[in-house]
């Protein structure tokens, strides 16, 4: 049991895969009409053109969807930073109120200075409102416009 391995000695059977061979059918030969090969060359050439122009108005169209997300993210960010503006003048109002109203020396002067926070912050607010609404309008349309702009263009190229 203490015999090494010899190849050379062992038989091995090797795998042999069966041979087939592919039957001879005689199939008829036959010429392919004049008028078919035509209409098969218009149909190729004509699929190659629609192909073409679908290529071309599919380009486009991603350069107007990539221009026009670059002015969304833009708008997105200038609103945002108009939000962000808005908070910090209205917190501000809110804590020189606070002060303001901790100087009141009566019920009357408290109510008094209440009531002119209130108006200002009335009409801070109600132009703050405009301003975003006007900017969210900009925003909307400077996103659409291209976007109708483009698909119509790419439409009338396919069409």
């Amino acid at each position: 049991m203490n015999e090494a391995f010899n190849p050379t000695t062992t038989a091995f059977k090797t795998f042999e895969m069966p041979k087939f061979e592919v039957p001879n059918f005689d199939l008829p030969k036959f010429e392919v009409p004049a008028a078919f090969r035509e209409a098969a060359e218009k149909s190729v050439t004509q699929a190659k053109e629609t192909w073409e122009k679908v290529k071309t108005a599919t380009e486009e169209a991603t350069d107007v969807l990539e221009s026009t997300y670059a002015t969304a993210a833009k708008g997105t960010a200038d609103y945002g930073l108009k939000v962000i503006d808005a908070a910090r003048i209205n917190a501000n109002a809110a804590f020189d109120f606070a002060g303001t109203l901790l100087t009141a020396k009566s019920l009357s002067e408290m109510i008094e200075i209440s009531t002119a926070h209130a108006r200002k912050q009335f009409d801070t607010v109600s132009a703050q409102t405009k301003e975003l609404a006007a900017l969210a309008q900009k925003v909307a349309t400077e996103t659409s416009e291209p976007i109708k702009a483009g698909v119509t263009k790419v439409m009338q190229k396919v069409a």
